[in-house]
């Protein structure tokens, strides 16, 4: 059996796709059990995070194995096979391994560094082993998982390296001053009462604001959570928390300062509209929508007084063609041809060219069929039209002395923005906040896709480098401990056997000497069993060390053969084995 890992996650998906693929908490237990019960799997455990979704699995077959999770992975999120094939990606074996510990580490996050990524291991091992989905690879892969993730951060700097989501995500909102400074004093609502919800009021609470709400849809983790902050008070933290019912939450967002969501619901929990009546009740105004800075327009000369007059303000807009040619043109394209958007009867034909040469150029135009002469399905300029414009540079050349060279178009400024009375951080997935909050005027937006793009250009700290080190390193100790343990079973059956035929020939020489009395007989046992495992020691030492290294696989079958043992009592060896690890693991749970 080989581990396998297919998965999407924020590096490989838009969030387009991470947010239909979200399997709620029913959709990823019957993922698991549909994965144990497909043919190439023999295990299985699922990380599922908002920004990432992991199948793992201890398959027999490579290729049957990837189709297979791939298919179920597709069947439960509802994203279609085709959609979904693209953004997925593959680990086999010790690349499966190498990707979980850099997962573990946070090598892998939106924000590298962040630690929370470990309580999500150690939810996905606990689920795993409460639905009895993993087995002794899985169990041991997680849990090494976490003391990597741990040593990662107890031995190095990665922690300056990056921060929590929500860390990471209230920076975002204040905009370059310290959180700390920017949220003291401010209100909080924070919808859902989860994982990430309880980190999110944590983290406002020591920043410093004032208030805290929680809106959750079941009131008693809501409460629960709120009693938790209220007995902090006196501690590091000096917060007023209450919890409502989700329904009070229009009202409570017209008292926020900040707003926080991330609950399971499949659907937007704040529409646009809700934040914009939310913050008039606030204001007293109505919101009025940002709308998307105008294309500055185009302008071209229709006539000889719109020419000229474009002219002289320094700011002529011939619209282009595509690159035209034609004997006789007094231009010379060799110099001007390959400029971008060039065309011998457009603007940038005739920029900075003097008075005679301009005529020359008119009285070329004028005689010539603009139709034929332009490209096959390139656009082509009005003759008539072209002609005034020509004939009013004409007029002006006297006043400006050249053709002025052609400009760019001015960018039109934007305008500014009043500053945000509420901030909003959607860390949900699928999102909880409408998108389309983003233009409205007097609200900030940060969301999962905004985070992405903001951790993008975060500078990567030294320490990374150093906790890659430590995760290639504990990836070389665990296969070498996978390839030893591997052959524990070939061991025990040997050592097994090998018992069973001392008892035996103890037993015939009880029969042919009866008259030995019992300390004889106990001397007589020990020295054949001594001689025995003498006989076993250094080969099963060996093999054990031979087995860990790179391709030590085949001795395991090597020792099989050589003392044809029964692969029906390996194989029993194994099974009992994995039984006892379940019945620990299920203890654990």
């Amino acid at each position: 059996m080989s581990l396998l890992v297919v998965g999407l996650s924020h590096r490989s998906a838009p969030v387009s796709v991470l947010e239909r693929a979200t399997l709620n908490a029913d959709a990823q237990i019957k993922l698991l059990q549909d994965t144990v019960a497909a043919e190439p799997a023999a295990e299985a455990t699922l990380l599922a995070t908002c920004n990432r979704i992991e199948l793992y699995a201890d398959v027999d077959k490579f290729h049957a194995g990837v189709a297979e999770l791939s298919t179920l992975l597709a069947q439960h999120s509802g994203v279609g096979l085709d959609e979904l094939t693209p953004h997925l990606y593959v680990h086999y074996e010790d690349r499966a391994v190498h990707h979980l510990f850099s997962v573990a580490c946070g090598l892998d996050s939106m924000v590298v560094g962040e630690g929370q990524i470990l309580g999500q291991i150690k939810d996905a091992l606990a689920t795993a082993q409460e639905m009895h989905t993993a087995g002794r690879l899985l169990n041991d892969l997680l849990q090494q998982s976490l003391r990597v993730g741990k040593r990662a951060h107890s031995e190095t700097g990665i922690d300056r390296a990056g921060q929590s989501l929500v860390t990471f995500g209230l920076q975002q909102l204040s905009a370059g001053t310290a959180v700390d400074v920017w949220a003291k004093g401010k209100k909080a609502l924070v919808i859902g009462a989860g994982s990430m919800s309880s980190l999110a009021a944590a983290t406002l609470a020591r920043a410093g604001v004032s208030e805290i709400v929680i809106a959750n849809r079941t009131p008693d983790r809501a409460e629960r959570l709120a009693q938790i902050l209220n007995e902090n008070e006196g501690g590091d933290t000096d917060v007023l928390a209450r919890a409502v019912p989700m329904d009070s939450v229009p009202v409570e967002l017209t008292r926020a300062d900040i707003a926080i969501s991330c609950t399971g619901a499949t659907g937007l929990v704040l529409t646009a509209e809700s934040v914009a009546a939310a913050v008039e009740g606030r204001t007293g105004e109505s919101v009025a929508t940002a709308e998307p800075a105008a294309k500055p327009a185009v302008r071209r000369a229709g006539s000889a007084r719109t020419a000229s007059s474009a002219v002289v303000g320094d700011h002529a807009q011939l619209a282009p063609t595509s690159v035209g040619t034609d004997e006789d043109c007094p231009l010379d394209l060799s110099a001007v041809q390959g400029t971008a958007g060039f065309s011998v009867l457009g603007e940038a034909a005739v920029a900075g060219m003097a008075a005679a040469e301009l005529e020359q150029h008119a009285a070329w135009v004028d005689k010539g069929d603009v139709a034929a002469r332009a490209p096959r399905g390139a656009a082509v300029l009005d003759p008539e039209a072209d002609a005034d414009a020509i004939a009013a540079l004409v007029l002006a050349v006297a006043t400006v002395g050249r053709v002025p060279e052609r400009r760019r178009p001015e960018p039109v400024a934007e305008a500014p923005r009043p500053a945000p009375v509420l901030a909003l951080l959607d860390l949900a997935m699928p999102r909880d906040i409408d998108t389309a909050v983003h233009r409205l005027l007097g609200v900030r937006l940060v969301d999962i896709e905004s985070l992405a793009e903001a951790s993008a250009d975060a500078p990567m700290a030294a320490d990374v480098d150093q906790v890659r080190r430590i995760v290639s390193d504990e990836v070389a100790a665990f296969s070498a401990a996978q390839r030893a343990a591997h052959i524990t079973p070939t061991v025990v059956a040997l050592r097994t056997m090998a018992a069973d035929l001392v008892a035996s020939e103890i037993a015939r020489l009880d029969g042919r000497l009866p008259d030995l009395d019992d300390k004889e007989r106990g001397e007589i046992t020990q020295t054949v069993r001594r001689v025995v495992d003498k006989l076993l020691h250094a080969p099963t030492v060996r093999v054990k060390q031979l087995a860990a290294e790179p391709g030590g696989a085949g001795y395991a079958d090597a020792l099989r053969t050589l003392f044809d043992l029964d692969p029906e009592t390996v194989a029993s060896v194994s099974r009992a084995e994995n039984n006892n690890e379940n019945a620990k693991n299920r203890g654990r749970a």
